[in-house]
């Protein structure tokens, strides 16, 4: 339990820093940004349902047994039904006020807690994998860390346009990028005393990543319609796919 403690907290406080990448995008201009970033958006969404088919749903199912089945589908519908709640929850709000550091917009407020929010459930989700096995937790760790990079960009760049500074923005959004650690702290402590407490997450994760992937990224993709760009956002995603095959073997 104790290599699980170190792998996990590792882990999180790891995509915790990714808070910080905002700062990179400071080097590039927005439209050159926005073409690479594009190409992670690519490989994020394959990596998310490389891991939500070849890790997380066969690890469920088999753990669930055919007579639980029905209940290991519900737990994935869970996920997908949170996700969709909290996005909701957390979409920009309008205000016809100027942003400025003394008058951040609250779409900024509600960036920060919808941030903190899906990073503790990153924590959990990570922590409950990792007490599965180390090779999933790891596959996890891998998937979110691809989705964190475009995310964390996106929030960095909405914080600045709702009236915070450089270094608001990303003392801020680190914050909120911590609250992982407590979400692994919550699910570590948990599980070891609610027996079955994986049976739940491990199929609620998948749930969330199909719905990350197919709600948010892929239609962010059909955005580019050219053909040489959407042949390479392709490849990407099938790298995404490939990656999480290749850490399956690695795990055997």
């Amino acid at each position: 339990m104790i290599t699980v403690w170190i792998y996990t907290l590792a882990s999180v406080f790891t995509i915790s820093l990714f808070s910080l990448v905002g700062i990179v995008t400071l080097l590039f201009r927005k439209t050159d940004l926005k073409q690479v970033l594009i190409y992670f958006v690519s490989f994020s969404a394959g990596s998310l349902l490389g891991d939500a088919f070849l890790h997380l749903l066969p690890e469920a199912v088999e753990k669930a047994g055919s007579v639980f089945r029905l209940s290991t589908s519900l737990f994935v519908l869970c996920g997908v039904v949170i996700y969709f709640s909290v996005e909701k929850f957390i979409r920009w709000r309008h205000c016809h006020i100027p942003p400025t550091e003394e008058h951040p917009h609250p779409f900024s407020l509600m960036v920060l807690f919808g941030g903190a929010v899906h990073n503790f459930i990153d924590g959990l989700i990570i922590g409950a994998s990792y007490m599965v096995s180390i090779p999933i937790g790891f596959a996890t760790t891998m998937a979110v860390v691809f989705h964190e990079i475009p995310q964390e960009v996106g929030d960095f760049g909405s914080l600045l346009h709702g009236g915070f500074s450089k270094a608001k923005a990303l003392f801020f959004n680190f914050l909120s990028g911590l609250s992982a650690l407590l979400g692994a702290v919550i699910i570590l402590i948990l599980g070891s005393y609610v027996e079955g407490v994986t049976s739940f997450l491990v199929p609620f994760t998948a749930g969330g990543f199909i719905y990350i992937a197919s709600s948010d990224l892929i239609p962010e993709l059909h955005r580019e319609v050219k053909i040489t760009k959407s042949l390479i956002q392709l490849a990407f995603f099938i790298l995404g796919v490939l990656g999480m095959l290749a850490l399956s073997f690695i795990g055997e």
